[in-house]
């Protein structure tokens, strides 16, 4: 019977889904099309049906659909993609529907959000009426709100991965890195995935990023929840590193980037290690409760 799939939009903006079906692969009835504040569509996809969603913003189109956005834009200068995908950076949700019924790998769909190619705008994918795992998966976290400046698309519109940003094999996993073993999780990946950790932050983060389920229709919902939560891991301060082939880290908040006496900050697990400070208060605190208990005696 193949699967549903319905497009939802809890955003306060328009977004214009995109879609793109894999070669070989019976296209859904559009390639790309406009939702308003909650609108919502639904498309039937075939079995073996695979390709991605995303969502674009920012978009102008004349009457006669001719036009461009701002992220995620498909480079047709339509409204509908017609084949091409989204220019990173985009948060992208990817599908392979199961071609069979039984319980083996060709009755089993795979489906996951993914980061690889940076992130636009918050997304969710929930499975319904199938059986097996069927989780929901996505990244609500607002990543623009906490994306590190050198990755920063304009004024925070979108946040570019490492591998867009830089170019370097160690970021894009290819050349030497480009297997499992060579290609490890980047400070740069670290956040997007502390952030969002059912997420694809890079290209082999398979593990705890691929979700499967057997049967099901799918909703993608743009902005599922409040776009202005934080990653509960960020820490008040923090210090400013640096890696090899890339300019220095600088992570700061958007709304204080400009801050001069604001210190950087830096997720936790980025650090790859123990996250325990004192705050500056708390040695206040303990340094006059000593000269107040030094002058009673």
């Amino acid at each position: 019977m193949g699967s549903t799939f319905t497009f939802k939009n809890r955003c306060d903006y328009n977004v214009w889904p995109g879609i793109l079906s894999s070669a070989g692969s019976t296209p859904l009835d559009s390639t790309g099309f406009e939702l308003s504040p909650g609108e919502s569509r639904s498309f039937q996809a075939t079995p073996g049906w695979s390709g991605r969603f995303w969502g674009r913003t920012g978009c102008t189109f004349d009457p006669n659909g001719q036009g461009s956005c701002a992220t995620g834009d498909c480079g047709s200068n339509q409204i509908s993609c017609n084949g091409a995908g989204a220019t990173p950076p985009a948060t992208l949700a990817e599908f392979t529907i199961g071609s069979g019924s039984g319980s083996g790998s060709n009755g089993l769909d795979f489906y996951d959000v993914s980061l690889v190619d940076g992130y636009n705008l918050p997304m969710a994918v929930d499975a319904s009426g199938g059986t097996g795992a069927c989780d929901t998966t996505g990244c609500v976290t607002d990543l623009n709100r906490i994306c590190p400046a050198e990755l920063r698309v304009g004024n925070g519109q979108a946040c570019k991965s490492a591998c867009e940003a830089f170019g370097n094999p160690e970021y894009c996993c290819s050349g030497s890195f480009g297997s499992p073993d060579t290609c490890r999780p980047s400070v740069y990946s670290e956040i997007f995935k502390s952030a969002c950790p059912e997420s694809y932050s890079y290209a082999y983060d398979d593990a705890t990023s691929t979700f499967t389920c057997t049967g099901a229709d799918y909703t993608v919902t743009f902005c599922p929840g409040s776009t202005s939560q934080k990653s509960s891991s960020v820490p008040a301060s923090g210090t400013t590193g640096t890696t090899t082939n890339a300019p220095p880290i600088i992570l700061r908040e958007p709304e204080t980037a400009n801050d001069p006496n604001r210190s950087s900050w830096l997720p936790t697990l980025a650090m790859g290690g123990s996250s325990r400070r004192i705050s500056t208060n708390v040695v206040r605190v303990t340094l006059i409760s000593f000269i107040i208990y030094f002058f009673q005696l």
